[in-house]
């Protein structure tokens, strides 16, 4: 492969001015979208040497066959010309959503003679005041049915609404109390849309008003003895006070804002938004997002931004973020031409606000776990996955049972493996292993050690329970664990070209070599196979390499989980042996210091406040300690 792009632009001719760019391939299709302040310091990037670039932006440069740009005045023009063009072309290599589901949403159609509220997935209704999105529909009909209590707007069909005009018998709804309408003959249209510009208000996060007003007609209502007047105020501040108890203060009264969760890894992220007006919750939504170039989290946020505002009217005040984007003075300043007023973006760094974000960041991994996971659910998504692994690694046949191994250990101490098991794309969890490894070099001398093991038990019988290869997970020790059922067509080891030879090696030396191996290296999600200089890259969108990713991150939290099991018995162990020490005083001790080196730290006189251990147990336990080496918790 030359090491230099054909339609590499000549020297001086891309210009230095704020512009738009576009790769495309030879067919014409547009590959990626990108803007630049600078476009000649921006497009020099992809033009270094191929060898230095990232395995994925290489792969797109050398897709393409041209690079076209257009100069703009401002960065701002840049922003929008940038969202127009991924919005026209999808490219394939720009960052792409993957919604799970299409939310819904409350709409006031302010368009209508008479509004109506309504649930929606339509987000394309002319005229429409928006609210949301709500995680369930019925979410947004219990709001709604609350809401009508207090504000009692029109809620019937646009056809029982017409019949209802003409024929002068209100709707249905109106007969049963459900729809406050001109409909209903007991409001005009004009009284109705008073009362339509409160309920959009009230939403919109005027609550404090609302319950002033409320509480002040009620009160002189009272006083004047208009009992019957008083009681109506009385149950709309019963219906609002409902409302608001669906929905928790999490910032304060005044305050409007969207805040987004971000969690990623090397190919996708999952965003968690949440829609906050009047310092209550207002709306919600997760969304999944395919990423295939090496972008930062700045960048991320600033395509996820283009993306929730591109086709949006709704815009906050305030949007609250995880990482600023470079660019956020211009996103600023795009955002603000779109609502017309000053929005500012910010970092969620402390408060209430951090808080939140710390909630919204949770909820973004929850989200990502199942985008993640929710493909090995389906047959068909697996079976995919099993095939294009199979022609990737160019197998005989279809790798049915996968093993995975991986290698962990604290600062070059306790140093354990594990081994997960998957068959037909599902784990068989009552067959992971995991390893203890008692003398080692480096994670490639552990990783032969411990497929040597391994291998010299295929097809052995059935296996005893012994402290060499540990318990299977969720399961006891001393039972006894079924035989492996057949040998594995397919290894996995977590680790690039260095542990895949030394798997290679194990396989060699064990008379084992038609077993297929590969590793995954997390950097830059790459498939090493051996023997060869270059690594496989799956496709983002690749079955195989979602299952691959799955593999490793659950032999890696395997063995994380066995190395804590085995560090918690070595401390205990330790401690056990100092005479008058139990299990209630060897917790009460680890809960006042935290961990055996604090512990060992400390003087005989801080050991001795902790309740239970008494002068002379404090000074043999600070003796003990400090003539012993104990290992660490921390």
């Amino acid at each position: 492969m030359a090491d230099v792009l054909p339609y590499k632009p000549r020297a001086g001719e891309i210009p230095t001015d704020p512009g738009v760019y576009r790769f495309r391939d030879a067919d014409g299709r547009v590959l990626y979208v990108g803007k630049a302040k600078n476009l000649r310091q921006r497009l020099s990037n992809y033009f270094a040497p191929l060898r230095t670039l990232h395995e994925r932006t290489r792969r797109m440069v050398t897709t393409a066959a041209s690079v076209e740009w257009t100069v703009v005045a401002t960065d701002v023009d840049s922003l929008q010309l940038e969202y127009m063009w991924i919005k026209e072309f999808d490219p394939p290599f720009n960052v792409r959503y993957r919604d799970d589901k299409s939310y819904p949403f409350m709409a006031i159609t302010l368009a209508d003679e008479a509004p109506r509220v309504m649930v929606t997935r339509n987000r394309r209704i002319p005229g429409a005041r928006y609210f949301g999105p709500y995680p369930k529909v019925w979410a947004v009909h219990e709001t709604i049915d609350l809401m009508v209590r207090a504000f009692p707007i029109r809620t019937c069909s646009d056809s029982s609404y017409r019949r209802a005009m003409q024929t002068g018998r209100p709707c249905f709804p109106g007969q049963i109390g459900k729809c406050g309408g001109p409909c209903s003959m007991k409001v005009t249209i004009d009284e109705h849309r008073a009362m339509v510009d409160d309920f959009v208000a009230f939403m919109a996060g005027g609550d404090e008003r609302f319950t002033r007003d409320l509480t002040k007609r009620m009160q002189a209502a009272s006083a004047a003895m208009d009992y019957e007047a008083a009681a109506r105020f009385r149950d709309k501040l019963t219906a609002i006070d409902a409302v608001l108890g669906k929905s928790a203060l999490v910032l304060p009264s005044d305050e409007d804002a969207d805040l987004f969760g971000v969690a990623e890894d090397e190919l996708s992220a999952a965003v968690h938004h949440f829609v906050i007006r009047g310092g209550r919750v207002r709306g919600v939504r997760s969304l999944a997002v395919d990423k295939e170039l090496d972008i930062s989290r700045g960048e991320l946020v600033d395509q996820i931004l283009q993306r929730v505002y591109g086709d949006s009217s709704d815009i906050p005040r305030r949007v609250l973020v995880p990482t600023l984007p470079d660019d956020a003075a211009e996103l600023e300043e795009w955002l603000r031409q779109r609502r017309g007023r000053r929005v500012e973006i910010a970092v969620a760094q402390r408060g209430q606000r951090a808080d939140l974000m710390r909630t919204a960041t949770l909820n973004a991994q929850q989200t990502l776990l199942r985008h993640k996971t929710r493909r090995t659910s389906d047959y068909v998504a697996r079976t995919q996955a099993l095939t294009d692994l199979q022609e990737a690694l160019g197998m005989d046949e279809a790798p049915l049972r996968i093993e995975c191994f991986d290698i962990s250990h604290l600062g070059g101490t306790n140093v354990v493996a594990s081994m997960v098991v998957f068959e037909d794309g599902l784990p068989r969890k009552d067959q992971y292993r995991s390893f203890n490894i008692a003398e080692t070099t480096d994670d490639t001398d552990s990783m032969y050690q411990v497929l040597m093991r391994r291998l010299a038990r295929v097809d052995s019988g059935p296996e005893r329970a012994d402290e060499d290869e540990g318990e299977g997970e969720g399961e006891g020790e001393g039972k006894r664990r079924p035989r492996f059922a057949y040998r594995p067509q397919l290894l996995v080891v977590d680790g690039g070209q260095p542990q895949v030879q030394a798997a290679a090696r194990a396989l060699r030396d064990s008379g084992r070599t038609e077993i297929a191996l590969c590793g995954i290296a997390k950097r830059l999600e790459e498939i090493w196979i051996p023997d060869d200089d270059f690594p496989v890259i799956l496709p983002r969108t690749s079955e195989a390499l979602y299952l691959v990713q799955r593999l490793r991150d659950e032999a890696h939290r395997f063995a994380i989980t066995h190395q804590r099991k085995r560090r918690r018995r070595d401390i205990q162990t330790v401690l056990r042996e100092i005479p008058g020490l139990g299990d209630a005083r060897i917790k009460a001790l680890l809960t006042h210091f935290g961990s055996v080196t604090a512990l060992r730290a400390s003087s005989p006189e801080q050991i001795g406040e902790v309740a239970g251990i008494g002068p002379v147990l404090a000074s043999t336990i600070h003796a003990h300690l400090a003539g012993g080496q104990a290992p660490a918790t921390r």
